[in-house]
């Protein structure tokens, strides 16, 4: 699909999400720019995922509006949305036996009809999503029997054979080690300069935040507190006010972005 470089791939307005009666997300006005990676970041329960989960239609607002392309995004069918937008939650699973081929083919269930069964160009995406991702060799594993970096490579693969333009991504290198995080943020980097993907997603860690992200979100208590390149916004206050942490920002040595050393509550400095 082709759509107008200028507009706005998400954007929600007076947004508030929750859960029963427990408001998480509240009053939030958010664009997403497009062709770019923009990294949510905040501390625990500040409404990252929840205000994911609503970007992808997983969750309905309470008030407010989601706009897919100027678009509402509920007023749209799930195909539509899947044609369009990929998610990959946090932790998710797949079936017993189910091999890494026949996972990443449920990417391509969005495009599928009663009058049209599976093409050549729906295996085609199908294997680019397997080479593209390192996973061809690996195609008739069960995701159970891989590592987690596999693991979460095969579901990237999925994501990627979806054939959307934009990917959401919930901790997507959670429980990985240093290795494997770096290989997944190196991939999704890749994709954005290769194809152009809008890649929304959450991370914990503020350096590799910075390393990756063209535009970074600063949630607090359910709204923005801040937003804009990495260089633009992280700050000692900036740290302080979302994470109650005092910190000494300086640069990284290899990549010349923003470098987050907190200070610690414990342990005295020498």
């Amino acid at each position: 699909m082709t759509t107008p470089s200028n507009v706005p791939p998400l954007r929600c307005a007076k947004l508030t999400l929750g859960y029963d009666k427990t408001i998480i997300i509240d009053d939030l006005n958010l664009a997403i720019e497009p062709n770019q990676i923009t990294v949510l970041v905040g501390g625990n329960g500040c409404g990252k995922s929840t205000l994911l989960k609503s970007l992808a239609r997983l969750l309905k607002p309470s008030s407010g509006e989601i706009l897919l392309y100027d678009q509402s995004l509920l007023e749209q069918s799930g195909k539509s949305v899947a044609r369009k937008l990929a998610i990959l939650p946090q932790g998710p699973t797949a079936p017993e036996g189910l091999t890494v081929e026949q996972l990443v083919r449920q990417g391509r269930y969005p495009h599928q009809n009663w009058l049209q069964s599976w093409t050549e160009q729906d295996e085609q995406l199908v294997q680019k999503a397997l080479h593209d991702t390192n996973m061809q060799d690996f195609a008739a594993r069960p995701i159970e029997a891989l590592s987690g970096g596999q693991r979460q490579r095969a579901w990237i693969a999925m994501a990627l054979a979806q054939d959307t333009e934009i990917l959401l991504l919930d901790e997507p290198t959670t429980y990985l080690d240093l290795t494997h995080q770096i290989e997944i943020l190196d991939l999704l980097f890749e994709l954005n300069q290769t194809q152009n993907t809008t890649i929304l997603m959450v991370l914990h860690d503020l350096n590799l935040a910075c390393r990756y992200a063209q535009q970074m979100v600063a949630v607090k208590q359910g709204k923005i507190f801040c937003q804009g390149a990495p260089e633009d916004i992280l700050n000692f206050d900036m740290v302080k006010s979302v994470f109650d942490m005092e910190c000494h920002i300086t640069q990284d040595p290899l990549f010349g972005t923003p470098m987050c050393i907190p200070f610690g509550k414990g342990r005295k400095l020498g």
